[in-house]
C-alpha cells in the first residue's frame, strides 16, 4: 500500500501581517493563522494520488498545540492521519533544526503506518520564505528530491517510479525518479479542493496524534530548538516606503490614448534614455 506524507506549517496570514515599527519584528498577536499556501498543494497532490492508486495520506506538522487546527483542515480535505510534533524543546528552531525533526517524524510515520513512498512539502513557507526545509528533509532521509514541481505526469507503483515536470528559472525539466522521493510543490501543481461535508464532520471529531521529544528515544537534543539552530538574525528592518507618482492618460479612442501616451513619454525624455542604453 502506498504511503504519502505531506508536511505542512501553520503560518500567519500574509494578508494580515504587520510589522512593529519599533522592534521591526512581525506582529503575530491578532493575526489569523492559515495552512501555508504551498503546503496545501502538497496535501492535495497526496490525496489525488491516494484516490487514483489507493494507499494512505499522513499529514505532519511541527509547532505549538494550536497547530492542531491546521491538521484538522487537512483531515477535512481527505487526509487519513494528522501528526502534531510539539514540545517546548523544539521552540526557536531554524531550518536546519526543523528539517532534522521533520525527517525524524517521517521515519516514525514509516515505523507506525508503513514505509513512506512520497514526501510532499511546499516549495517554501510564507513566513520564512527560505525553501530550505524540504531539501533538508530529503538529505536527512537520503532520498531523491524533486524540487519546484508543477505537474506529476505519471506514477507507476509497480515499477516504483514517478515522472514529474519541474519549473526552473531557465526552463522546464522533465524528470523520472525511483521511489521514495521528496517533492516540493509549486502553486501550479494543483488547486486544493474544498472540504466535503463528511470531511468537515470527521475533522471536528478528529484528534491528531501528538508526539513530543519523549516519543523519539534516539533524538539528539543538540540538533533541536535553539541549541541546534546556528542561524543568527543580526539585523532586521522595514524598507522605507517610496512615493511613486502616477498619471492617468486616456482618450476618446484607443488611437487617441496611444498618441497621448507617446507624446507624454517624449516629453519625459524616455525615448532619449532608451537610445543611450
Amino acid at each position: 500500500m502506498l504511503h504519502f506524507v505531506a508536511c505542512i506549517k501553520q503560518v500567519p496570514d500574509s494578508r494580515e501581517i504587520r510589522i512593529d515599527p519599533k522592534t521591526n519584528t512581525m506582529i503575530r498577536l491578532g493575526v489569523p493563522a492559515i495552512v501555508n499556501y504551498f503546503d496545501t498543494r502538497g496535501v492535495e497532490a497526496a490525496i489525488q494520488l491516494k484516490e487514483q492508486f489507493g494507499g494512505r495520506v499522513t499529514v505532519i506538522t511541527m509547532g505549538p498545540p494550536t497547530a492542531e487546527q491546521a491538521l484538522k483542515e487537512c483531515i477535512a480535505m481527505g487526509a487519513d492521519e494528522g501528526v502534531l510534533v510539539t514540545d517546548r524543546a523544539f521552540a526557536g528552531a531554524d531550518t536546519l533544526a526543523t528539517s532534522y525533526v521533520v525527517a525524524k517524524t517521517v521515519e516514525k510515520c514509516a515505523e507506525t503506518w508503513g514505509p513512506v513512498d512520497i514526501v510532499f512539502c511546499g516549495k517554501q513557507t510564507l513566513d520564512g520564505d527560505t525553501g530550505q526545509v524540504g531539501p533538508g528533509v530529503a538529505c536527512r532521509l537520503d532520498c531523491e528530491q524533486l524540487t519546484y514541481v508543477e505537474d506529476i505526469e505519471e506514477l507507476d507503483p509497480t515499477q516504483r517510479t514517478i515522472t514529474v515536470r519541474r519549473h526552473l528559472e531557465d526552463g522546464v525539466q522533465r524528470v523520472k525518479a525511483e521511489l521514495p522521493v521528496l517533492i516540493t510543490a509549486l502553486a501550479e501543481l494543483n488547486q486544493p479542493r474544498r472540504a466535503s461535508l463528511p470531511g468537515v464532520l470527521r475533522s471536528v471529531r478528529y484528534k491528531p496524534v501528538v508526539w513530543t521529544t519523549a516519543d523519539f528515544p534516539d533524538l539528539d537534543r543538540n540538533k533541536i530548538g535553539l541549541r541546534g539552530s546556528p542561524t543568527i538574525v543580526s539585523k532586521s528592518w522595514v524598507p522605507e516606503a517610496r512615493q511613486v507618482n502616477t498619471e492617468m492618460i486616456s482618450g476618446q479612442t484607443l488611437g487617441e490614448t496611444v498618441d497621448k501616451l507617446l507624446e507624454r513619454l517624449d516629453e519625459s525624455h524616455v525615448f532619449e534614455a532608451l537610445n543611450q542604453v
